[in-house]
């Protein structure tokens, strides 16, 4: 195959040139007379062969031979020039790609390689020059490429055990790395399965010229595949969890074959069969359940082919059809895909801040108590750190005396009047909460969600602030700002970390 390319190419190549090419003629003595020898000479032609009484084929096939004779040696004599534009010797640019995907360690029906093995011979064949032809004529790059491109010097990078084969995305980076350079073409080593292309339609409108050269047969053996899977859940540990599956199953029109989804342990959890009407179709499972275990759980879709129903013995006919589904498929490597569910440990804890009592956290504590997966921890200021009266205390008294009746021990943790006065509801422990807003990563981390309601920006530092924002950006927390008059622009939040996770723009509107 690639020596058909070899050769079409020089042909090609020989065409075009002679195509772009012009034949001059130079001024020079011989010129004017040679052309009078011809004149004459096609005369004396005419003259010898006018006294003939019968012209047959014969004489005329010996006149013009005669003619062409002369023709010839005197076009020689005047010594013609042919003129053609070539390029330069390495001036340009050429990438030969070759792909690294599993998909190359198949062995297609008509064959006795496989894909790879044939790759490898023609790149590490000693009696194909094609590679030092195509080094003396171009600045030759190689690069070798999976579900990305990376450069080779040898291709000794090739070991045929990638997880895609991104023909699409490739050519374009190729494209993209050499725009405005003198790239010559694509030498792109392949078997042609795109994993990146989603439809039949490729558009090579921006591309380089692209020689694709296909490695493998016209047959390839039955094959029965997971081309797609995924998970769709929610973050509530009761709510079911559903797995979808595109299966393919080439070669297998008639045939039935099982789709298992195994915990774990190696135990299916539920078993799904389905005869196939036709190669090549797709076909999609999909799987309901209820995972009993919380955290995250590892679940393993395996298809296969079942055993006729109406086989005299099924345990035989099993046994047969696992010692021999290595040799019926193409591969077993995509019979198998691993996914990940993420059931979480609940309950979920959402932090409710707010700058004043108010009847909010009342109507939020009543709408999720009857929820086990959901907790309201809440953090409620009682007084501001400067209040707007005077504490009219006893004398020598320097704690607040809205505290005053609790029996607190240790004076120092009784709260002052140059500080808020906070409630916590809903905590796990004395600890949590006790300062107040977290101020470190460890504390706020442990929730899921914050609630700020009415409270300014100033009841936080900007540390606590900048923490927040790390809790949506890193963490993957939820936020949520409620109105009053102490939030938004009113609270002032502009250019601050919570002001730039908000949805909203609180530039002032100028009057």
């Amino acid at each position: 195959m690639l020596k058909w390319y070899e050769d079409t190419m020089k042909i090609w190549g020989a065409i075009s040139i002679m195509l772009s090419g012009s034949v001059s003629f130079p001024v020079g003595p011989w010129l004017w007379p040679a052309a009078i020898t011809l004149v004459s000479a096609l005369a004396l032609l005419f003259w010898s062969y006018r006294r003939a009484p019968i012209i047959n084929t014969t004489q005329v096939i010996a006149f013009f031979l005669k003619f062409l004779g002369i023709f010839v040696l005197l076009f020689c004599l005047i010594e013609p020039l042919w003129n053609s534009i070539r390029a330069k010797t390495g001036a340009n640019l050429f990438v030969v790609v070759a792909d690294n995907s599993s998909g190359m360690n198949i062995q297609d029906e008509d064959l006795t390689k496989s894909r790879a093995e044939i790759l490898q011979t023609l790149l590490k064949d000693e009696n194909s020059n094609w590679q030092a032809v195509m080094a003396d004529n171009f600045q030759v790059r190689q690069y070798v490429f999976d579900s990305r491109l990376r450069r080779t010097m040898n291709f000794s990078e090739l070991t045929f055990d990638g997880k895609a084969s991104a023909i699409g995305s490739t050519l374009r980076t190729i494209a993209e790395r050499y725009r405005g350079r003198p790239l010559a073409g694509v030498l792109l080593l392949t078997d042609g399965i795109a994993t990146d292309v989603t439809d039949n339609f490729f558009d090579l409108s921006d591309l380089p010229p692209v020689y694709p050269v296909v490695v493998g047969g016209s047959r390839p053996q039955k094959d029965i595949s997971i081309t797609n899977a995924f998970v769709n859940q929610t973050s509530f540990e009761d709510a079911p969890v559903t797995i979808k599956a595109d299966v393919e199953a080439s070669g297998f029109a008639g045939k039935t074959i099982a789709v298992d989804l195994l915990d774990d342990s190696g135990l299916t959890a539920e078993r799904q069969i389905r005869k196939i009407s036709k190669s090549n179709e797709k076909n999609t499972f999909t799987f309901n359940l209820r995972p009993t275990k919380t955290g995250v759980l590892f679940y393993t879709l395996n298809v296969s082919e079942r055993p006729d129903d109406t086989s005299k013995d099924k345990n035989e006919a099993s046994m047969n059809l696992s010692n021999d589904l290595g040799q019926d498929e193409a591969t077993p490597v995509n019979n198998k895909h691993t996914l990940v569910v993420d059931r979480g440990q609940g309950p979920y804890r959402i932090l409710y801040v707010t700058g004043r009592p108010n009847w909010e956290y009342k109507f939020l504590q009543r709408a999720v108590s009857e929820d086990e997966q959901l907790e309201l921890v809440g953090l409620i200021r009682a007084a501001r750190r400067e209040p707007k009266y005077d504490f009219r205390g006893r004398a020598g008294e320097s704690s607040n005396p809205l505290y005053r009746g609790f029996d607190v021990k240790d004076e120092e943790q009784t709260e002052q009047y140059d500080q808020p006065v906070l409630v916590r509801l809903n905590v796990r422990n004395d600890e949590e909460l006790r300062d107040g807003f977290p101020k470190t990563a460890e504390e706020l981390f442990v929730y899921h969600a914050i609630i700020l309601d009415d409270v300014e920006s100033e009841f936080f530092t900007f540390d606590q602030m900048d923490l927040i924002r790390r809790f949506v950006s890193e963490r993957g927390g939820g936020f949520l700002m409620l109105g009053g008059k102490e939030s938004y622009q009113q609270g002032n939040y502009a250019r601050t970390p919570i002001g730039s996770i908000l949805p909203v723009y609180l530039d002032r509107i100028p009057q």
